[in-house]
């Protein structure tokens, strides 16, 4: 069977953040062959620590994306998708993150939206066949990527219809992103797999299954629309998500 292929944008500018990081954008097998056939997308943060073990944040541990997509698709259990991950920067606690904190900073992810929705997005729907509407188009990162997805995907909900939060930094300044939710008018609802490790710390999960209820409060259904997974002896590293990329890929590209 033939493998996806990656191809990489070296720094690509951005005018609301004022600085530049690579981009590194997976197309499926078939995607040559099928010219004129259009796919659904995912934009994933912290991209460097997705396809390449000697890029990553932890040298060798990287989240094996091709592999488990290649595989996922080969076995017909996830639609052929194109995935493009976005380098983070120096600056990734702000653009990651909602509202500033004393001590820790913060703040931008807003700006970091414009970056994603004004700059990103335009030139992938330009240089690749993608299908763009929010039922095919999907966010997703871990930490405080996984923050900012649910940020972005719920804000956001008639652009991106999947989200895939794992390990989300949800304690971010008293739990912003729980109160966010509660009262925000989110619609339609966006297709969420949310899940956290038992090894992460000692309040994490308590945290995030206090988000999942809340969702489930304001209309998510587990199973419909809405994953949540406690994985038993999980930290908190890329080794970790590694192993939950083809799960949350089949709920939320599943094959047709």
């Amino acid at each position: 069977m033939s493998s996806g292929e990656l191809r990489k944008h070296e720094k690509f500018r951005s005018r609301f953040l004022r600085n530049q990081r690579d981009l590194i954008i997976y197309t499926p097998p078939g995607y040559r062959d099928q010219p004129g056939r259009r796919f659904p997308v995912l934009y994933l943060h912290d991209g460097q620590n997705l396809f390449d073990g000697a890029t990553s944040f932890i040298p060798g541990q990287d989240w094996h994306v091709g592999q488990t997509v290649d595989l996922c698709i080969q076995s017909r259990t996830v639609e052929p998708l194109i995935i493009v991950g976005m380098y983070n920067t120096k600056a990734r606690i702000r653009e990651y993150t909602p509202t500033r904190v004393p001590k820790l900073g913060g703040g931008r992810a807003d700006r970091y939206a414009k970056f994603l929705l004004e700059e990103v997005k335009p030139f992938v729907d330009r240089e690749y066949r993608t299908l763009s509407d929010s039922q095919h188009t999907g966010i997703g990162g871990s930490s405080l990527g996984g923050l900012v997805s649910l940020y972005l995907g719920l804000k956001y909900a008639g652009i991106f219809g999947k989200i895939a939060a794992l390990s989300p930094s949800v304690w971010w300044n008293q739990m912003v992103i729980h109160r966010f939710v509660l009262s925000a008018g989110i619609e339609p609802h966006p297709r969420i797999w949310l899940d956290i490790g038992t090894r992460e710390g000692p309040r994490i999960v308590h945290d995030v299954e206090k988000f999942r209820d809340a969702l489930l409060e304001k209309g998510w259904r587990l199973e419909r629309d809405l994953h949540y997974e406690r994985v038993e002896g999980a930290e908190h590293n890329e080794a970790a998500w590694a192993r939950r990329v083809g799960p949350f890929l089949q709920f939320l590209y599943p094959a047709r």
